[in-house]
């Protein structure tokens, strides 16, 4: 295990030496990027700047809560909307592995414009060891592309400086918790967001039926973690699946999305097993669903699948 108090001299020791000059720092509500925004600006000052990317494939509040979370902070938070330009590109592609790559892609160019504005010629992120494993590192065949490290183009003009490369889940949350960043404990959310919640063709409309869904699931777990009736899982969350099935509204027929929720239990994100949900809450959650998105989401599954041999993520 991590000992965070000397990772943080080591950390901030490694990025001075990384950046001779000044940086853009890749920021988000995630606890990876959380702690190394932290540990740049410890390490850098005013030679950093720390960017927010709203893509527009948040979770609900997602972009409230990021400035929430950095207000109290010494780091000044500089966030970009880019909400049209992620939709523009993911226009017509269904492709997973695609998604991911045009997502990785469209940050970076993102961050060397603002790298430009600010004469940066380093990007720090906070890349964690599963993101370049799943990605084909260490000799490995890729499982599934992270958008922060297979995702990047090879003619960017940044220089990556990853703080927390040889890092696990557990161990960034041990660090952030000694940084006393709030929501160390918070969920996993993927960084491509909810495109790769969302399969087959990405739209506006599709990205907002899986952003309600999320909600949902995660409100009624917070709500069962409250009650007592579950211990929190690692990860919830729902997905839009590509097809769309048949289903009744009254008395009339109706075609609509199908959701897939998922629970999983997790230490460090590498495997994980699907948790015994209680039938109350999927009840629940199915209800709600098909309820406030009436007519558009007519039917709600449960996935019981470990990990191996899925991935925690559909997509």
């Amino acid at each position: 295990m991590v000992d965070p108090a000397a990772f943080r001299t080591e950390a901030v020791q490694r990025i001075r030496a990384a950046v001779p000059g000044r940086a853009i720092v890749a920021a988000s509500g995630g606890v990876d990027r959380s702690v190394a925004a932290l540990l740049a600006h410890e390490a850098l000052g005013e030679r950093a700047r720390t960017v927010f990317v709203d893509t527009g494939l948040l979770r609900a509040g997602e972009a409230e809560r990021v400035r929430s979370l950095f207000g109290p902070t010494p780091v000044a938070l500089h966030v970009v909307d880019a909400a049209s330009r992620f939709l523009e590109t993911l226009d017509g592609v269904s492709d997973p592995e695609e998604k991911r790559r045009r997502i990785g892609t469209t940050f970076i160019r993102l961050f060397e414009e603002e790298a430009d504005r600010f004469g940066a010629d380093r990007l720090v992120q906070g890349t964690i060891a599963p993101d370049w494993i799943e990605s084909g590192g260490a000799l490995r065949d890729t499982i599934k592309t992270h958008h922060n490290v297979g995702g990047i183009p090879s003619d960017s003009r940044l220089t990556l400086v990853e703080p927390l490369r040889d890092l696990y889940k557990d161990e960034v949350r041990e660090v952030a918790r000694f940084l006393g960043i709030p929501g160390s404990e918070r969920q996993p959310f993927p960084g491509p967001g909810l495109a790769v919640r969302v399969g087959g063709p990405v739209t506006a409309e599709r990205i907002e039926l899986a952003r309600v869904a999320n909600r949902i699931v995660e409100e009624e777990v917070d709500r069962a973690v409250a009650e007592g009736t579950l211990p929190r899982p690692w990860q919830y969350f729902a997905v839009l699946l590509p097809g769309r099935t048949v289903g009744v509204t009254g008395d009339n027929r109706v075609y609509g999305e199908a959701v897939s929720v998922r629970l999983v239990e997790s230490t460090d994100a590498m495997t994980a097993a699907a948790v015994a949900a209680p039938t109350a809450l999927l009840r629940r959650i199915a209800e709600r669903t098909t309820r406030e998105l009436h007519g558009k989401v007519t039917r709600v599954l449960y996935d019981v699948t470990d990990k191996p041999p899925a991935t925690i993520e559909w997509e």
